[in-house]
């Protein structure tokens, strides 16, 4: 079935709208399109993009994200919906509640999808790309106010250095592994990009 938009204004879980048993249930697999998919997207896809967030709110208000691996997903969620605050709001719970004092995740004793999945939230709030476009710091939550990261891998074979000041981007470095012809986006700002293999460009909107 493709996906669909319930009565309630979220993402249907099922062919159907049913009563959930468990509203409040850990699992989300439902928002696979948003999570780690790409067939819902702020940008592309905006009904299906609110419908997502409704789907999140109505987990969380009946205690959803409780277990750490969950919580990293919820993360990733957020990142996806280009919310900072709500991502961030998460990753400092996963670490509150779920992470041991030498960084396991604690679902218990131990479970790494927390671990792998609170770092690639991290990712997602500073970069998303699909094979059409770049997205730079889409979800920076204003407790990250100026930093830099280096070499994180976008979709289409490059690598990408971002710097940012005062909740600001300026400017971000792309390295091409291979020929790519893409856009990057900032904001409301978009660039068209082509390089060659082994070319490299400093972007600056």
């Amino acid at each position: 079935m493709p996906t669909r938009i319930g009565e309630n204004g979220n993402i249907l879980e099922w062919q159907e709208d049913y009563e959930e048993a468990e509203p409040g249930h850990r699992h989300i697999s439902h928002l696979y399109g948003l999570h780690p998919s790409e067939q819902i997207t702020v940008d592309g896809t905006p009904e299906l993009a609110k419908a997502a967030r409704v789907t999140l709110e109505r987990r969380l208000s009946h205690g959803g994200g409780h277990t750490g691996w969950s919580r990293a997903w919820i993360i990733n969620h957020y990142a996806k919906l280009w919310d900072g605050e709500a991502a961030y709001y998460n990753f400092e719970q996963i670490l509150a509640k779920s992470t041991l004092p030498n960084l396991f995740d604690n679902h218990p004793p131990f479970q790494i999808d927390g671990n792998f999945g609170a770092t690639a939230a991290i990712a997602e709030m500073l970069v998303q790309s699909t094979s059409e476009r770049i997205v730079l710091l889409p979800a920076l939550p204003d407790a990250w106010k100026s930093g830099s990261i280096k070499g994180l891998c976008v979709k289409g074979g490059a690598e990408v250095d971002i710097y940012w000041q005062d909740g600001g981007l300026t400017h971000t470095v792309v390295r091409a592994k291979c020929d790519i012809r893409t856009k990057v986006r900032y904001k409301e700002e978009i660039m068209e990009l082509e390089l060659k293999a082994g070319e490299e460009k400093d972007v600056r909107f």
